[in-house]
C-alpha cells in the first residue's frame, strides 16, 4: 500500500528553490512523503540549469521527499502530471508535460542514490495567461487556464495521483507512459544526432531509430522536436 504523500509539509510563501528545500529536509531525515510548496519561487530550476520562476499565484510549485525511489521515478511521475493535467496532455520524455505542444509542467529530479532518497519537484502552470510569459516563451509555454482559486485542489489531485503511479508496477506505469508520447513518430535531435522516436523501451529509455536503420537508446539528457536548430522546441522550455 501507498504511504500518503503530502504530510508533513512546509509552505513558504517566498524563496528561492523547493527543490533545495526540500534537499535540506531530506538529509536532515524528513520523511517518506514531505512537500515543499511555495507562492512565489525566485531562482528554481529545470533540467540543464534553466530558470523556472512563476508569478505568484500563478504556477503550483512544490517538491516532494521520495524514499527508496524507483529508477522509474521520473517517469511516474510524469504520469501522474499528466493525468492531473487532463486527457489531451502528453509526455515529452523525459521530463515535460505537454497540452497541444506548449509546455504546461516540468519534472526534476534530484538526490543521492546511494542514501536512497530522491527529491521530486514538479512546476504546474495552473493559472498562468500568455502575458504572464516572456514574450520569447510565449509559443512555447502552455497553461491550464484555470483559476488561482485552482492551485490547491490541484496539489491534492497531484498528491492522490503520485501515491497512485509511484506504488504501480514498472510495466504499467511504462505502458501509460507510452499512451501519452509526445515524441512518437517524431524527428528529434540531441547533442550526437537525429533520429525518429520510435518508443520508450523497458528500461525507460528513449528509442530513436537513425537514418541507417539502427537505433540508440538515451537514457537521459536534452532532446529536440524536430532537427536542431535555434527555433527547435526544447524538453527545457
Amino acid at each position: 500500500m501507498a504511504v500518503r504523500l503530502g504530510s508533513p509539509r512546509v509552505h513558504l510563501r517566498r524563496l528561492d528553490s523547493t527543490n533545495i528545500v526540500a534537499r535540506e529536509l531530506a538529509v536532515g531525515g524528513a520523511p517518506h512523503g514531505t512537500v515543499v510548496t511555495a507562492t512565489e519561487q525566485l531562482a528554481g530550476r529545470g533540467r540543464q540549469g534553466r530558470a523556472w520562476t512563476a508569478r505568484p499565484g500563478g504556477s503550483l510549485i512544490c517538491s516532494w521527499v521520495i524514499r527508496e525511489p524507483s529508477p522509474l521515478l521520473s517517469l511516474a511521475a510524469g504520469v501522474a502530471v499528466a493525468q492531473v493535467c487532463g486527457a489531451d496532455a502528453k509526455i515529452k520524455w523525459p521530463n515535460d508535460v505537454l497540452i497541444d505542444g506548449r509546455k504546461v509542467a516540468g519534472i526534476l529530479v534530484e538526490g543521492r542514490p546511494q542514501e536512497q532518497w530522491a527529491v521530486l519537484g514538479v512546476g504546474i502552470n495552473v493559472a498562468l495567461r500568455s502575458q504572464d510569459f516572456p514574450e520569447e516563451l510565449r509559443e512555447r509555454a502552455g497553461s491550464l487556464g484555470l483559476s488561482e482559486a485552482e492551485l490547491e485542489p490541484t496539489l491534492l489531485r497531484l498528491a492522490s495521483a503520485l501515491e497512485h503511479w509511484l506504488d504501480v508496477p514498472g510495466a504499467d506505469v511504462l505502458a501509460a507512459v507510452r499512451t501519452r508520447d509526445a515524441l512518437l513518430d517524431q524527428t528529434v535531435s540531441w547533442a550526437q544526432g537525429v533520429g525518429i522516436a520510435a518508443g520508450i523501451d523497458a528500461g525507460g529509455r528513449l528509442i530513436v531509430s537513425l537514418a541507417d536503420g539502427s537505433e540508440v537508446r538515451l537514457d537521459a539528457g536534452e532532446v529536440h522536436l524536430g532537427a536542431f536548430s535555434g527555433t527547435a522546441t526544447s524538453s527545457d522550455s
